[in-house]
């Protein structure tokens, strides 16, 4: 058995665009190194509700196969454990009793018991009976309008109420009401974790476990992490902060990818269990901590609390690094944070206060142009294909690459439309290195990429007609390609492309603009 080579990365040559390579620090080990441990990456679809970007260093094609099946195993094995949405997992069955005490896996006895833990820690903003409160805004969107003071208040009341009780001595839990119950916040940092360690056991030398935005990091490698803008969260993006990582585990929460959306307004989905009000002071909160668990909690919490009672929260966690922005778009930062942050990346001064300003507001783009992609999905948990999404002039020559997603470079032939310009080439050569990007959670396949109408130099393109290219192949798959003209100077225009084996669905929206 062989490991595929080939999962989907982020290869572009511009600031913002993201390439995924092997990093310098990990290329400097392999030189070194008497067996010459190479990274072996691979990327699903539907893992834990999210995207699964995996890298392993190992010695060989067979250590590599070995490490990647434990992962895979290690994520099934806690999804059936832990998982809410699962109704045959033992945590959806453990929540159906009453009153009982139900023996318990380890796994489950000590996720709840770390429950315990950081609602206490936290007065009570990481709880996961906030799911009740949860149900009651869910409705509500649904039927245009906010919860009433009345709905939220006899949520908030089942919320307060004790769960459950655990008997460690008798590995038994006991349910202790019917308030609706969801491991969110920390549990996916818990699960993502125990598949690196896994990978380590398997035989790999060092590994990269990524799931929609939480990665952890562990054995010989290090990781250049960029952590996406909230301000700006199309995949294409510019990143706010791009860290060093070594060991560690990063996780980032916030609410602008998930929400309600309610008479014209956005609520955050992350609900405050003590108010049942939406937390909408804080649009992202960025962990780093050598525990995977603290990190989530710590993300999680830090958009529910104050600034302040986030800082005093931090202090008490060994090892703990954040970074949060506020939706005033102040940036409030641990006092190491940027030890571990690139210095070509972080812009701003080191803050004198609780909170500085963490950017200046971008120069309006001339025009604003956004591709949306939804990517097959096909029999649950799968790997996904490689992308290309570019722009072209009238006259077929190459303006812009908004996106390549491949493996590497030796790939790049799989996307033959896209790679048969060879400007489109040489784009994707001397290229900066990001590897990761950490970043709130978003749904599996689910793509959104921008144009400001600039070409591959950063200079803004003439009015006329342009060309927008998606290209997908799939490994034993299809090749698809989709196109479609935009006329720059012209009217707003919104096209919802034909869908196919391998792009379900597309839309090209111009705004208008020059």
């Amino acid at each position: 058995m062989t490991v595929s080579t080939r999962p989907l990365h982020f290869i572009q040559s511009i600031p913002g665009l993201f390439c995924v390579a092997a990093c310098a620090a990990g290329l400097a080990w392999l030189a070194t190194a008497g067996v010459r441990p190479q990274p072996y990456v691979s990327s699903f679809d539907n893992v834990l509700g999210t995207s699964l970007d995996l890298t392993i260093l190992a010695a060989s094609d067979d250590v590599a196969a070995a490490a990647e099946t434990a992962v895979l195993a290690s994520f099934d094995r806690d999804a059936s454990v832990l998982s809410a949405y699962d109704p045959s997992s033992e945590f959806s069955r453990w929540a159906a009793t009453q009153d009982v005490a139900v023996p318990a896996s380890t796994e489950l006895v000590e996720v709840l018991g770390l429950f315990d833990r950081w609602r206490e820690r936290t007065s009570g903003a990481l709880d996961p009976s906030v799911e009740r409160v949860s149900r009651v805004w869910a409705a509500a969107a649904g039927l245009g309008a906010v919860p009433s003071t009345v709905e939220l208040e006899r949520a908030v009341a089942d919320v307060r109420q004790p769960h459950w009780r655990i008997d460690a001595d008798a590995a038994t839990i006991t349910r202790l009401s019917t308030t609706p119950l969801i491991l969110n916040s920390f549990t996916k940092s818990y699960i993502v974790d125990r598949a690196a360690r896994a990978a380590l056991s398997a035989g790999a030398s060092g590994v990269v476990v990524n799931v929609g935005g939480d990665i952890v990091v562990r054995g010989d490698w290090t990781e250049q992490v960029a952590v996406r803008d909230p301000r700006a969260p199309t995949d294409n993006g510019a990143p706010f902060a791009q860290l060093t990582i070594r060991d560690r585990a990063v996780a980032t929460s916030g609410g602008y990818r998930r929400g309600f959306d309610i008479a014209g307004r956005h609520y955050s989905h992350i609900v405050d269990p003590r108010t049942g009000q939406p937390a909408g002071h804080v649009l992202s909160a960025t962990v780093v901590s050598p525990n995977a668990v603290d990190a989530g909690a710590l993300a999680t919490a830090m958009c529910v609390l104050t600034p302040e009672e986030s800082v005093r929260l931090a202090s008490m966690v060994p090892g703990a690094e954040f970074v949060i922005v506020l939706a005033d778009g102040r940036r409030v930062e641990s006092a190491r944070w940027q030890a571990i942050e690139s210095p070509a990346i972080n812009a701003t001064p080191a803050p004198t206060a609780v909170a500085t300003l963490y950017a200046a507001e971008q120069a309006k783009p001339a025009f604003d142009l956004t591709v949306t992609l939804d990517l097959a999905r096909p029999g649950g948990r799968a790997r996904r294909p490689y992308v290309a999404v570019w722009v072209e002039d009238k006259d077929h020559r190459h303006v812009r690459t908004l996106a390549l997603w491949i493996a590497r470079p030796r790939w790049l032939p799989d996307l033959r439309a896209w790679n048969r310009a060879d400007r489109a080439r040489a784009a994707a050569e001397g290229t900066e290195i990001v590897r990761s990007v950490s970043s709130a959670t978003r749904a599996p396949g689910q793509h959104t990429l921008s144009w400001d109408g600039t070409n591959q130099e950063g200079r803004a393109v003439a009015t006329g007609t342009y060309t927008v290219f998606i290209e997908a192949a799939r490994e034993h798959g299809t090749y698809q390609l989709m196109r479609q003209d935009v006329e720059v100077g012209g009217a707003a225009r919104h096209v919802d492309l034909t869908g196919n084996a391998e792009v379900i669905a597309a839309s090209v929206d111009y705004k208008g603009g020059r």
